[in-house]
C-alpha cells in the first residue's frame, strides 16, 4: 500500500482522554515524517495544518484519517469523508469500540505501518435513503449510512406503523417502536441492541430487524443488498423519523416513501492488525458486562 504523509486527525476532545493523548500522538506522526492535519480552530494550537469540513479542497489532500474517540467518532468522519474516498480507522477510547480498529496502546506501531505503507484495506458497503413524497414527487433527503439506517416514531410514547416492500412487492407490516435496516457492517451495532443476528461484516446483505415490536411473530430479516426496500407510514399514523447512523435526517409523513438501496459508495478501512472476528466479538461483548 502507499505511505500515509498527510494524516486528518479527527478528535473527540470531548473525551479527556483523547485531550491527553493528544500531543503525544501528534509527536509520533512527526517522529516517523507524518503531516497531521487538526481541525482549523485548534490546529494552531498544536502547530499543525488545519482542515476544515466545509471546504473540500482540505479534506482532499488528506492521504488517510483517523478518529479519536468511539464508533461516533469514527462514523461522524465517515460521513465527513465519504465524498473523497479517504482511507480510515479509529483508535478507540470509547467502551465497546467494534469499528475502531486499535487502542491507544496500539497507537505508535500503528503510526510506525502507516509511515511504512505496511496496512491492509477493507471496503465496507454502504446504504443508500432516499425520502420522496409520492404525491409531490419531492425528494426531501438523500443519506448514506455504514451501520443502520432506523425509521422511528417520532413521539415518545406512540408506536411506529410500518409498511415494507421488498422490490417493490408489499413485504409486511410492522407495529414497533422503529425499525432498523442495518449494512453487515452495522450488525453489530443498533441491529445487535435490538436482537438482530451478527454476520460478518464483509458479507454483501442488509438486516431489517424491528425495535420492541408489538407482535411476537415479528423477527429479523437478513436479505441481499441488491433488494430494495420501501418503507412507508402506515395511513393515519402519526410524524416518524428517519435516523442515518444515529443521526436525524428527516421526518416522515404519510404520503413518503423511504427508498433504501446500496449507495454508491463504500469505504475504505485501513486495517493495521489480523483480526479474527470471531474472537472480537466474543472479546467485545463480555467487556460490555
Amino acid at each position: 500500500m502507499s505511505k500515509i504523509v498527510r494524516l486528518g486527525i479527527f478528535p473527540n476532545l470531548d473525551k479527556e482522554k483523547v485531550h491527553i493523548a493528544l500531543p503525544e500522538i501528534l509527536s509520533m506522526c512527526k517522529d516517523w515524517g507524518l503531516n497531521p492535519l487538526l481541525p482549523m480552530d485548534i490546529a494552531k494550537e498544536y502547530g499543525c495544518d488545519g482542515y476544515d469540513v466545509n471546504q473540500p479542497a482540505t479534506l482532499l489532500s488528506m492521504d488517510g484519517a483517523v478518529s479519536l474517540g468511539g464508533d461516533g467518532t469514527l462514523l461522524q468522519m465517515a460521513r465527513q469523508l465519504l465524498p473523497y474516498n479517504t482511507p480510515i480507522f479509529g483508535v478507540n477510547f470509547g467502551h465497546l469500540g467494534f469499528l475502531a480498529e486499535i487502542d491507544l496502546r496500539g497507537i505508535s506501531k500503528a503510526i510506525a505501518r502507516l509511515a511504512q505503507g505496511n496496512y491492509n484495506l477493507e471496503h465496507r458497503t454502504l446504504l443508500q435513503a432516499v425520502v420522496q413524497n409520492e404525491n409531490t414527487g419531492t425528494t426531501k433527503a438523500v443519506a448514506h449510512a455504514l451501520n443502520e439506517f432506523v425509521l422511528a416514531k417520532g413521539i415518545f410514547s406512540k408506536m411506529a406503523n410500518i409498511r415494507m416492500f421488498i422490490s417493490g412487492k408489499p413485504s409486511g407490516s410492522y407495529k414497533a417502536d422503529g425499525l432498523i435496516v442495518a449494512t453487515a457492517t452495522g450488525s453489530t451495532a443498533y441491529n445487535l441492541s435490538a436482537g438482530g443476528p451478527l454476520v460478518m461484516p464483509e458479507l454483501d446483505l442488509k438486516i431489517v430487524t424491528p425495535v420492541c415490536a408489538h407482535s411476537l411473530q415479528a423477527r429479523a430479516l437478513v436479505l441481499p443488498m441488491d433488494e430494495a426496500i420501501d418503507l412507508r407510514a402506515v395511513p393515519g399514523s402519526e410524524e416518524l423519523v428517519l435516523a442515518s447512523d444515529g443521526e436525524n435526517i428527516v421526518s416522515v409523513v404519510e404520503g413518503d416513501v423511504v427508498h433504501i438501496e446500496r449507495s454508491p459508495y463504500q469505504v475504505k478501512l485501513i486495517r493495521l492488525t489480523s483480526r479474527d472476528y470471531y474472537q472480537t466479538w466474543q472479546q467485545k461483548l463480555m467487556r460490555s458486562y
